[in-house]
C-alpha cells in the first residue's frame, strides 16, 4: 500500500513486515487542516442542501411526528441493512413486527428490527435522558444493534481492541485498514471533541458530513460501523436543530451510488480530498431531502383522499376511520392487533377492514385464511420505492 504524501489526510503506519505485512491508516484530526475550501460550487451545493432540508422540516410539520418517524425509521433500517448484505424488504419488516409472519426470513428481519431499536434508543437518550451525542451514546446504540443473532459475538457496545479491516481476507490484502487500537483511541477522542464543537463551530450540515467520513475511517467497532455511521448523520442534524425529527436518511443515496461513495471516502484518505467528499455528500443531502419532500406530500395527499372516502360510509364511518388511522400509522396490520390497540371487537375490525378493502385502500397480503395481514397499499408502494434488495 502506498504511503500518502498528504499530511491533511493522515498517515499510514506500518504494522508488520514480510509477506503478511500491512499498513494501517491513521486519519488526521478534525476539523481538516487546512479547512475545507468552500468554492463557489460547494457554496451553491451547501445552500441547495440547506434549502431542501428546510423544506423537509417544514412539510413534515403537517404530519404527526410519530407517524412520519415510524415510517422513515423503518425504511432507513431496511436500506442501511441492505448495504451491509441483509436481504430483507420493508414489507417483510412490517409483517414481522405485526405477527412474526410465517415465511418471513426471521434472521434478516430481526437484524433490521435491531437497527430500528438502536436509532430509537439514541433518540430517547438524547431527548429524555439528557445524554449528548457522544462516544458513550454510540456504544449504547451499538450494543442494541448487535444484542443478539449475527454480530452478538462481535463485542456489542465495545470499541475494538484488535485490528480490523475492510475487504479482503486479511489486512495484507484488504481494501482498507483502519487505525490500530492505540491510534484509534486518540482519533476517537478528537472525534468526540469535534462533535462537541470544542474546536469552534462548524456549520451543522457540513459537520455531519465530516463526522460521518471520519467515523467510517476510524471504524471503531468490529461490526456495525456502517450502520452506526449512517445513523450519526441524522442524529447530528437533530442535535444541531437542522431538523426537528430524524426524517432524513442518506442510505438510499449511498446504496444507489455505492462505487462513488466508497471512492469519495477513499480519496479523503489517499489525497486529503475533503472537498470531493463534501461535494458528493451535499449532492446526496439535497437529492434525498428533495425526494423526501415529494414522498411526504404524496402521503399527505392519499391520506386526505382516503379519509374523505371513508367518511362517506355512513354508519360504519366511525370504526372504519379508526382502523384506517391505525393502518396509516402501522402500514401493515393484523386484525388481532387492531382490535387490541383500538379496543374494538374482532368482528367490528374485520368488518371495517372489508370495507377498506372494497374501497381499494387496504389489501390482504398473505393469501392465508388465518393470521392474515392487511397493508395500506398505496402508502406501502410509495415507501417501497428504492428498497428492493440489492442484487447478490
Amino acid at each position: 500500500m502506498a504511503t500518502s504524501t498528504s499530511t491533511r489526510a493522515g498517515r499510514f503506519v506500518q504494522q508488520e513486515t514480510g509477506p503478511g505485512g500491512y499498513s494501517a491508516f491513521v486519519p488526521a484530526p478534525l476539523p481538516p487542516d487546512p479547512p475545507v475550501e468552500i468554492t463557489a460550487e460547494l457554496r451553491r451545493l451547501y445552500e441547495e442542501a440547506a434549502h431542501a432540508l428546510g423544506r423537509l422540516d417544514g412539510v413534515s410539520e403537517r404530519m404527526e411526528p410519530d407517524r412520519l418517524l415510524y415510517m422513515y425509521v423503518r425504511k432507513e433500517a431496511v436500506l442501511s441493512s441492505q448495504i451491509e448484505g441483509t436481504q430483507s424488504s420493508l414489507a417483510e419488516l412490517l409483517e414481522y413486527e405485526n405477527a412474526a409472519a410465517p415465511g418471513t426470513p426471521v434472521a434478516d428481519v430481526r437484524e433490521v428490527s435491531r437497527y430500528v431499536a438502536a436509532l430509537q434508543h439514541g433518540l430517547d437518550r438524547i431527548r429524555t435522558g439528557g445524554l449528548p451525542l457522544s462516544l458513550r451514546l454510540l456504544r449504547e446504540m451499538h450494543r442494541v444493534l448487535l444484542r443478539d443473532g449475527r454480530g452478538s459475538t462481535r463485542a456489542p457496545g465495545e470499541f475494538r481492541s484488535t485490528q480490523n479491516w475492510v475487504g479482503g481476507t486479511r489486512p495484507a490484502n484488504a481494501r482498507f485498514v483502519p487505525p490500530p487500537p492505540d491510534e484509534m483511541t486518540v482519533a476517537l477522542d478528537n472525534f468526540e471533541r469535534f462533535l462537541h464543537d470544542e474546536f469552534g463551530p462548524t456549520p451543522p450540515i457540513l459537520k455531519a458530513g465530516l463526522a460521518h467520513a471520519q467515523f467510517e475511517t476510524i471504524h471503531p467497532f468490529l461490526d456495525g460501523n456502517g450502520r452506526i455511521g449512517r445513523l450519526l448523520i441524522s442524529l447530528l442534524l437533530v442535535v444541531d436543530k437542522v431538523l426537528q425529527q430524524p426524517f432524513f436518511y442518506l442510505s438510499l443515496y449511498f446504496k444507489q451510488h455505492r462505487a462513488d461513495y466508497y471512492d469519495a471516502l477513499q480519496r479523503v484518505r489517499t489525497h486529503g480530498d475533503w472537498e470531493g467528499w463534501v461535494g458528493f455528500y451535499l449532492i446526496g443531502v439535497e437529492t434525498v431531502a428533495r425526494e423526501a419532500v415529494v414522498t411526504t406530500r404524496a402521503l399527505l395527499e392519499i391520506f386526505e383522499q382516503d379519509g374523505q372516502r371513508v367518511a362517506e360510509l355512513g354508519r360504519a364511518t366511525g370504526s372504519a376511520l379508526a382502523v384506517l388511522d391505525l393502518l396509516r400509522r402501522r402500514v401493515v396490520l393484523s386484525p388481532v392487533r387492531a382490535a387490541t390497540e383500538l379496543g374494538l371487537t374482532w368482528p367490528t375490525v374485520n368488518s371495517a377492514l372489508k370495507r377498506l378493502e372494497a374501497l381499494g385502500i387496504a389489501r390482504e397480503i398473505t393469501g392465508r385464511k388465518r393470521d392474515r395481514l392487511f397493508a395500506y397499499w398505496r402508502q406501502l408502494e410509495i415507501l417501497n420505492q428504492g428498497t428492493e434488495p440489492l442484487a447478490s
